[in-house]
């Protein structure tokens, strides 16, 4: 589903010039301590640095809580794609374990996919993430396809709350007997605090290891690494029509919901 609306979002690129169409590998890293946080799929961006997710002292978007509350970022894609039409959009790697690793390739046209917007949602925690507020923060290419931002590194003072949903272990995301559909309102202002985390000491996760929150203010917990390269001009020529395929299926997809 994911990579169908990452397809879908990617229309713009029917039109595109092939020679300017470049494969950015982006690599993600869980680099938490052992039996502290892990992270739900990264949910990307690329685009024109339009689409703001979300502000530092205001009440938190439907966009970001659908990425803070359960991580699906339901709501995250179809404003990003409404906001940047030509964006490049998906999702690297699954539940984000610490010491784990994972990658996606994506191809992007850096003519209008030039800057780079991410969100995961911090697990467990009922409304924690990482992500940038700023949607111009990081521009990762030039017009002509250059890489220049390699890395992108998170630590425990860069993790946001959406205040949004109110702790309450028994609603939380990646606790055994947590019920994530379940929710307190909490009606606050998004702000960077990862202090929320002490409420799941000692609790079972999903993954089975006891929870405990070793973070300080400077731990990495989370790198994002680019790898850049063209892509080659026979196979770019079919990038147009593996696109119209992804769009047409998506779609039909959608019409065929509709109508159950």
């Amino acid at each position: 589903m994911t990579s169908l609306c990452g397809l879908a979002a990617s229309g713009c690129l029917l039109s595109c010039s092939a020679a300017g169409l470049f494969s950015v590998t982006v690599k993600i890293e869980n680099l938490a301590p052992v039996n502290s946080v892990s992270f739900a799929p990264l949910r990307v961006g690329f685009g024109t640095g339009s689409f703001d997710a979300f502000d530092q002292g205001e009440t938190a978007t439907m966009p970001i809580i659908s990425v803070a509350e359960g991580g699906s970022g339901s709501d995250w894609f179809p404003a990003f794609s409404a906001a940047e039409p030509g964006s490049v959009l998906g999702s690297v790697g699954g539940a984000l374990l610490p010491g784990s690793t994972a990658s996606s390739s994506f191809i992007v046209d850096p003519s209008v996919n030039r800057f780079f917007t991410f969100a995961s949602m911090v697990i467990p925690s009922n409304d924690l993430f990482i992500g940038n507020d700023d949607p111009l923060e990081y521009q990762i290419l030039d017009a002509s396809g250059n890489l220049l931002i390699s890395s992108i590194l998170q630590t425990g003072a860069e993790i946001w709350d959406a205040n949004s949903e109110a702790l309450d272990p028994a609603n939380a995301a990646f606790i055994v007997g947590g019920i994530n559909s379940q929710r307190t309102p909490e009606n606050g202002l998004v702000a960077f605090d990862f202090t929320e985390l002490d409420g799941f000491n000692g609790l079972t996760t999903a993954a089975g290891y006891t929870f405990g929150n070793s973070l300080t203010d400077a731990t990495d917990i989370y790198r994002i690494s680019f790898s850049v390269e063209a892509v080659p001009e026979s196979s770019a020529a079919a990038v147009p029509s593996a696109l119209a395929l992804g769009f047409l299926a998506f779609r039909r997809y959608r019409q065929a919901q509709h109508t159950r």
